[in-house]
């Protein structure tokens, strides 16, 4: 069964960065296209980046030019570099496949952009 364990949330200003990551166990990670997703308050989960195996990249408009996202197979990691953040970055991270079937969803990471 996959497992992931999302980290590096927190309370930021506005204009703060943060890097999150994302940890996967029980699979061969390498081979699938890995997504950060994001879930605000009364909102939706939408879609806000994705890294193939090939590590090329796809962002949501939004955050093209601020978030960056990463992979790391060897330590079955993805991560997410978010910089110039905004108050409306505000959500909950988490992380999975990009196509279906998805794994069961992890706990995902808090991210508060606020003065």
């Amino acid at each position: 069964q996959v497992q992931l364990v999302e980290s590096g949330g927190g309370l930021v200003q506005p204009g703060g960065s943060l890097r999150l990551s994302c940890a996967a166990s029980g699979t061969i990670f390498s081979t699938y296209i890995m997504a950060w997703y994001r879930q605000a308050p009364g909102k939706q989960r939408e879609l806000v980046a994705h890294i193939t195996s090939g590590s090329s990249t796809n962002y949501v408009d939004s955050v093209k030019g601020r978030f960056t996202i990463s992979r790391d197979n060897a330590k079955n990691t993805v991560y997410l570099q978010m910089n110039s953040l905004k108050p409306e970055d505000t959500a909950v991270y988490y992380c999975n496949r990009l196509l279906m079937p998805r794994w069961g969803w992890g706990q995902g990471t808090q991210v508060t952009i606020s003065s």
